[in-house]
């Protein structure tokens, strides 16, 4: 009786070691998982073509700027010449229709344009509401109140109608640092608060009571015993931030209020491919593709690292 009451724990102590870290929990636990280990092979790739598009659209011989009119028809309308939009072996993944400009090119620096903008504006959203979240929870009192009050003012503000307006009004800027900061700019309040109630939850452990006694000075507590607390949230977090960062950016440019030409993005390519979608659809399905397969695969990673590293927030 005694042994079968056991047997469990002992199983669950063979597959959990005590003193494990919770890197060490996410690197078991997503060996364990193939579809997680799918999407991080899909995330790698992405960011891998992102960092060398430059070199990927030299290799097929190709820029994104430039015109290839022999690959277009002038009697169709600029249809590509060719099955599948024009595919061959020498365009990978076709032409856009009218221009012939070459659409692996135009896809490799679309990604590297897509995930710039989502990476810097996560980095900007996670900083910034991770510095207001521990400030908030640890501080208290009027501090407190004066943030909780900002991220309440931010959050019920009209964000994406004032992004469009911020993106149509300005004309002489860089679209990519304007959409970034824009972003940025109304994406905190949301880390701000998991981060505030996180910090209510530590800043009374044992631990920080020690530490205190002990002398230590807030900057000490907050970056010593608080910030790690607060880390596996954050990260889980940030994770599931990254896919709605890509999909505001293609939204954008999708209206035109985002990158504009000839700076490549997905959502200006699928843009511009809605009026050949009957006569091309390839020029529409491969954008659309990748775009869906960057922020699927970014979607399932950020649910497996949040049910791993804030269990407690996935469930709630």
């Amino acid at each position: 009786m005694t042994a079968t009451a056991t047997a469990p724990t002992d199983a669950k102590a063979v597959r959990t070691p005590p003193g494990s870290s919770p890197w060490q929990l996410a690197r078991r636990e997503l060996r364990r998982r193939p579809a997680v280990r799918i999407s991080f092979v899909v995330v790698a790739l992405f960011v891998l073509m992102a960092v060398t598009a430059p070199w990927l659209s030299a290799l097929g011989g190709w820029t994104p700027d430039e015109f290839d009119k022999s690959a277009v028809d002038p009697y169709l309308g600029g249809l590509p010449i060719g099955n599948l939009g024009g595919i061959s072996s020498e365009h990978w993944l076709g032409v856009e229709p009218a221009t012939g400009r070459d659409l692996f090119a135009r896809v490799v620096h679309g990604a590297q344009v897509s995930l710039l903008i989502a990476f810097t504006a996560t980095a900007i959203v996670v900083l910034t509401g991770t510095a207001a979240g521990i400030a908030a929870g640890y501080f208290g009192g009027r501090v407190d109140t004066v943030l909780s009050r900002l991220m309440d003012l931010t959050m019920s503000f009209p964000s994406l109608i004032f992004m469009i307006a911020m993106m149509s009004v300005a004309k002489d800027v860089n679209r990519i640092v304007l959409m970034t900061a824009v972003i940025g700019v109304f994406g905190w309040p949301g880390v701000a608060r998991v981060v505030r109630g996180q910090t209510l939850s530590l800043k009374h452990r044992e631990y920080v009571d020690a530490a205190r006694v002990g002398g230590s000075t807030s900057w000490r507590i907050l970056t010593r015993d608080v910030l790690p607390g607060v880390s596996g949230p954050v990260i889980a977090y940030t994770t599931l931030l990254i896919p709605g960062m890509i999909s505001t950016e293609a939204a954008l440019s999708y209206l035109g209020v985002g990158v504009r030409p000839p700076t490549p993005s997905w959502g200006q390519m699928i843009a511009e491919s809605v009026a050949f979608y009957e006569t091309d659809p390839m020029y529409f399905i491969i954008p659309s593709t990748f775009l869906f397969l960057a922020v699927l695969a970014f979607t399932l990673l950020g649910d497996a690292l949040r049910d791993i590293l804030d269990p407690r927030g996935g469930r709630t």
